[in-house]
């Protein structure tokens, strides 16, 4: 039975997550800005991630109970779709915060309550690996920069005897995918320098998208990479083909048939 702890817990992935592992015996710490009912095997902390008072409090708990971590998986994550020079900083700085520096902060709180064999698992996005498309850019760069994060974190660890496993999936059926298109919506009836591109790149995006993965079959990849032996680095789920076949283009072609797409 293995102590896992799970981030963005309440809902989408997260959700899927928490339940497979609690479905298959193993007790569960799940951390979100939402509350969660209650499980047997389960403990719920209701908390922003980026809060790190907050996360040093369920430290304690761990410490008072004598908790000792064998995954910590990090799934909180949030969307936004937006014009680079449009957008508020605030919203900015908030993707950034809870897609990037949340995930870091949780890894750098409760690394010395996980075992010395324990493993981290990040998922990601199946964006950080390929050029940002228009609009989806600071969804991109915060994904783009946890990759890059992830495998700093797998260098080091990987000295001493800890796994880091990164988790690219594409288009999944969540709150947040959905929410993705409201937001694609809203940008194209607010923005002031793309209104013609922002309401094609609507109509695109919906055919573009294609049709999202279950969240319980990404939960069954994840539970089973976090008890494998030899587990690879990175996996990959549901990548979209035409995402793959655009970045294999040279960067000038791929802006040109983005601008003959959205003209």
């Amino acid at each position: 039975m293995a102590n896992v702890l799970i981030t963005g817990a309440a809902s989408g992935i997260g959700k899927a997550v928490k339940d497979y592992y609690l479905n298959n015996g193993h007790n569960v710490y799940a951390l979100d800005i939402n509350s969660i009912d209650d499980q047997d095997n389960l403990t719920s902390f209701v908390l922003d991630i980026t809060n790190e008072d907050s996360l040093l409090k369920v430290k304690q708990y761990f410490v008072d109970n004598n908790v000792t971590l064998d995954l910590i998986i990090n799934v909180a994550g949030i969307h936004k779709m937006a014009s680079l020079v449009e957008n508020e900083y605030c919203q900015i700085k908030k993707v950034i915060d809870i897609n990037l520096c949340g995930t870091m902060l949780v890894n750098n709180v409760f690394h010395d309550r996980l075992d010395k064999k324990g493993r981290i698992i990040i998922v990601t996005s199946e964006v950080a690996s390929f050029d940002p498309m228009p609009f989806n850019g600071l969804y991109n760069i915060s994904k783009t920069a946890l990759d890059c994060y992830a495998q700093a974190l797998r260098q080091e660890l990987n000295l001493i005897g800890q796994k880091v496993i990164t988790i690219r999936p594409g288009a999944i059926e969540t709150p947040l995918s959905n929410n993705s298109m409201v937001d694609t919506k809203y940008l194209a009836d607010t923005t002031k320098l793309y209104k013609k591109q922002a309401n094609k790149f609507v109509n695109i995006a919906t055919k573009f998208m294609g049709k999202p993965l279950k969240p319980e079959v990404l939960a069954k990849l994840i539970y089973n990479v976090s008890f494998k032996k030899n587990p690879k680095y990175i996996y990959k789920k549901h990548q979209n083909i035409g995402l793959v076949l655009l970045d294999i283009l040279p960067l000038r072609l791929q802006c040109a048939v983005i601008k003959l797409l959205l003209k």
